[in-house]
């Protein structure tokens, strides 16, 4: 699907959503109900229509992740925290939470953008520059275009490639 930044292919395994992909493959139609939603649900948050998504997510693959990933389903939409606030809230510590946030299979959906560095922006999917890092500053900004504070432009540079940790795909970035 198009999106302001750049092609999203999404994944489906089963009955859940399993990966969210930045990728330069051509755009087809959803293979499914569940891709379909996604896209809807994904192109409504982009236009600044939806703050949350409701979408059955596969099971994260390990137990560290799912609790990561459940308290990065609870920062609110247009919120930041810190890696630390992160572990904190769930008995880890920063590296390991930013560990997490870099596997995360399903970024936008799952919000590990929301998550920064205590004294500057952090890394984004592994990255701590390029591409990958204007996109969760995008990302970081539409949100706050949507809560009313400032309107987000597309990032220069972008698209990249990305492909999801965990997928056994490499990481490009433009």
């Amino acid at each position: 699907m198009a999106s302001p930044l750049g092609r999203l292919g999404l994944r489906v395994r089963g009955d859940a959503l399993a990966a969210l992909d930045w990728t330069d493959a051509p755009m087809q139609a959803p293979a499914d109900a569940l891709a379909g939603e996604a896209m809807r649900q994904l192109e409504a948050w982009f236009a600044g229509r939806l703050r949350g998504f409701d979408l059955p997510l596969a099971p994260a693959p390990t137990a560290f992740q799912t609790r990561v990933r459940a308290a990065l389903l609870a920062i609110p939409f247009g919120e930041t925290v810190t890696y630390a606030e992160l572990a904190a809230r769930i008995g880890s510590n920063p590296r390991a939470v930013g560990g997490g946030c870099r596997a995360n299979p399903l970024p936008i959906v799952v919000p590990c953008h929301r998550v920064l560095a205590a004294h500057g922006f952090g890394g984004y999917a592994g990255a701590i520059a390029g591409p990958l890092l204007d996109a969760k500053r995008w990302l970081l900004e539409h949100e706050k275009g949507v809560s009313g504070v400032t309107q987000a432009k597309q990032p220069p540079g972008f698209p990249g490639r990305f492909t999801a940790p965990g997928t056994g795909d490499l990481f490009a970035q433009a």
